[in-house]
């Protein structure tokens, strides 16, 4: 079989018939890697049966005659090294030469005919490693097993004297060497063998995975101007469409004037997409802005257009008292009775906005639609859902559709959602036979997003005579992500489990750790029409905000030290407490004085099967200026498989969710959003950014995410080190909009 090359010129991907284990047509190697492992016998032989000859491709590894090793991995790469990380697995195991190792996407159709071998296809929730790591690293050490059977076949020589490096294989009895490309024709031969005997390495004989220096896959073509991602995408007799839906979410299209557009320069035709909204065909992207913004259409007005910023938050106010649709998560004792007959009682109600994801790429798909075939070129984060998307929005069996994807520019969980994708098709479907590559304004990417929730939390503690916390109540206000989008995950009681992230006694997806014997964590659940969907960080973001800024406001009122303070409820918690005491060392908490004029906070939180925390240096000016000097991020993810990316990914974090902090929110003005570009939703700038220090201490044991998890601590820790400089906590986000000095 040829290797599959992802042509984007090409409608069709031409690949021949073959066995599940055997030699291309250049006497490759290829190896299944899918989501349970290797695939069966019994399931290769239906895979085969229904698989179709044109377009068939295998979750194969692929070992080419001159050692080139070829991973295909389902896993999206949006910049955080996805495909870098799992190739590493893989090579790892493999023990081949990782100067010749590159990964190319399989498709979801192709996911689809083969049976979903690899699984869920989507990237987000810190997944994409600690999802796949397990089945990735079987299909490379079984493929080294298979090669080193080969040649001890050819030999003559018994398996376990034979030695695997860097793409050779070793004799060391007879001095006989040869390389996997020479191997990989007998290799093919052989029965792939059960996962349940394939042995993986010891993590303390790991020469790829954990160590640093390992250069990124996608590193040079982004560097050389060769990467292409779905904006760049060109096909011949291409057009290009811009569309503009309801600003009032929920209205329908009432008129818009086609007459004056159909005339202008370049303009193919106006087109109505569904009941809301409306799209421009041009030769060129600014013909067709330049056609929509001519185009004056008009929706229709209903009860949406009166919400309001203001509005929103009265009922999510209300949330906070009311005694209906209250759903309790954490809960132990009775926080209620403890804190009535504590020595002193505390209060406090904190609140966070909607924010965008604002990707530098903004929302596009290619779609070309025919009655027997409809195919699209996206960037996104789930492959499965954009297949599924394709197919429900072409009228087309999913067998009849494919998804092409490309690297994204930007993700953070708003290209998991798939109205963009459903738009395109809905499009191209009026052009029959042409390819419509749709592209969204910055304008229509910030009106038609799908927001971090807005949400407002109240809490109270107790404090007894020694100022220990004698009991916790935490109630938090605000939209569920899970009922609009994914309601099967509801919890039985129709609750959000996604509203409690990081604030759970137990659990993979969050821990409290804090020792509070009569404590209460309730989410009062209130929807709205403006649609909220998974950020970077999702419910984590402002849960560690009201947590542990109330921990520092707790504190203060105990005459107690934060970090003391928390210490001393953490001995339950030892990798909650050890990755703060590494930040608190780092930073010198407890050893070195900042500077006149700065000073410190500290913040810790478990997310995403990741313990992490973060320690602040920051200065307040008289006139209330607000600098941060220094971050110190620490994590503990279990096994780090990239330190160079994981120090990335920190940076990364640090800039895309305290800029958030610092400056930005979504607001709404007559059911609409008001904030369309980057003149009013303001990014952090290279000036306000922070010295960033990266504490990386992975205990083992476990795989935990990294994208994600350190975007919660770094917030959380510089507002508790502006309560230190000023005296005031900052209880309201962003920042920008509060008055740091009276």
């Amino acid at each position: 079989m040829k290797n599959v090359k992802q042509n984007s010129n090409s409608t069709a991907q031409q690949v021949s018939r073959r066995t599940i284990v055997g030699a291309s047509a250049v006497g490759g190697l290829a190896l299944g890697v899918g989501a349970g492992g290797l695939i069966t016998k019994a399931l290769a032989q239906k895979v085969l049966a229904d698989a179709t000859t044109a377009g068939e491709v295998s979750a194969w590894v692929v070992i080419a005659p001159d050692d080139q090793v070829t991973i295909r991995i389902a896993r999206s790469e949006m910049g955080q090294g996805t495909l870098t990380g799992l190739a590493q697995m893989v090579a790892e195991e493999l023990e081949c030469d990782w100067t010749k190792v590159k990964a190319e996407y399989p498709t979801p159709g192709q996911n689809l005919a083969r049976n979903r071998v690899w699984g869920d296809m989507s990237t987000g929730g810190s997944r994409g490693i600690r999802g796949s790591q397990d089945y990735v690293r079987q299909g490379g050490a079984a493929a080294r097993g298979m090669l080193l059977q080969a040649a001890a076949t050819l030999w003559g020589v018994p398996v376990d004297e034979l030695k695997a490096e860097n793409s050779t294989v070793t004799h060391a009895k007879s001095g006989k060497s040869t390389t996997y490309g020479k191997l990989v024709g007998e290799a093919s031969k052989l029965p792939v063998p059960d996962l349940k005997t394939v042995k993986l390495k010891d993590p303390s004989a790991w020469k790829l995975i954990g160590k640093a220096g390992v250069k990124r896959l996608d590193t040079a073509d982004k560097l050389n101007g060769k990467q292409v991602y779905a904006i760049d995408l060109k096909l011949p007799d291409m057009l290009t469409a811009t569309i503009m839906d309801a600003p009032v979410f929920g209205n329908k299209l009432k008129s818009y004037d086609e007459a004056k557009v159909k005339a202008m320069p370049g303009v193919k035709g106006v087109y109505k997409v569904g009941d809301t909204a409306v799209a421009v065909v041009a030769e060129t992207f600014w013909q067709a802005k330049k056609g929509l913004d001519a185009l004056s259409p008009v929706w229709d007005e209903t009860a949406n257009n009166k919400v309001s910023t203001a509005s929103i938050a009265e009922l999510l106010k209300a949330g906070l008292t009311s005694n209906e649709g209250i759903f309790t998560g954490n809960k132990a004792g009775d926080a209620d009775a403890a804190i009535a007959t504590s020595a002193k009682k505390i209060s406090a109600t904190y609140d966070s906005p909607y924010w965008n994801h604002v990707t530098m790429e903004p929302m596009n798909c290619t779609a070309k639609w025919t009655a027997d075939k409809c195919e699209v070129w996206v960037a996104t984060q789930n492959g499965d859902a954009s297949l599924a998307a394709t197919a429900e929005a072409s009228g087309l069996p999913p067998s009849k559709c494919e998804v092409y994807k490309v690297h994204l520019g930007g993700g953070f969980g708003r290209r998991g959602f798939q109205d963009y994708t459903t738009k395109a098709v809905l499009l191209a479907k009026q052009l029959p036979g042409i390819p419509v590559k749709t592209i969204w304004t910055r304008e229509e990417d910030m009106r038609q997003g799908r927001f971090r929730p807005v949400s407002q939390c109240k809490l109270d503690a107790g404090l007894d005579a020694q100022g220990n916390i004698t009991g916790f109540k935490m109630r938090i206000s605000g939209p569920s992500i899970l009922t609009a989008v994914a309601p099967s995950r509801l919890n039985k009681d129709g609750s959000d489990p996604a509203a409690y992230q990081g604030l759970n006694a137990d659990g993979p997806e969050g821990q409290f750790g804090y020792d509070i014997a009569d404590r209460s964590i309730e989410y009062a659940m209130r929807n709205l029409h403006i649609p909220v969907g998974f950020w970077r960080g999702v419910n984590n973001n402002q849960n560690a905000v009201y947590l542990e800024c109330f921990m520092d406001e707790l504190a203060k009122e105990a005459g107690q030290e934060p970090l003391a303070f928390r210490r001393k409820m953490m001995a339950k918690y030892p990798k909650h407490l050890g990755i703060l005491n590494a930040v608190a060392e780092k930073i010198g908490w407890e050893t070195t004085k900042p500077a006149d004029g700065v000073f410190r906070g500290i913040a810790q939180h478990m997310g995403y099967g990741s313990y992490v925390a973060a320690a602040a240096e920051v200065s307040v000016s008289d006139r209330g200026k607000l600098k941060v000097h220094r971050l110190v991020m620490g994590t503990d993810c279990g096994y780090a498989v990239n330190p160079d990316q994981i120090e990335a990914q920190v940076q990364g974090s640090v800039a895309y969710g305290l800029g958030a902090s610092l400056y930005q929110k979504i607001t709404i003005k007559d059911g609409r959003v008001v904030e369309e570009n980057f003149d009013t939703y303001e990014s952090m700038r290279l000036e306000d950014f922070p010295k960033i220090e990266t504490v990386l201490k992975p205990s083992g044991g476990f795989w935990g995410g990294v994208g994600e998890p350190t975007i919660c601590v770094a917030a959380p820790a510089v507002l508790n080190a502006i309560f230190a400089a000023t005296g005031k906590p900052v209880r309201s986000l962003p920042i920008r909009d509060v008055k740091l000095r009276a």
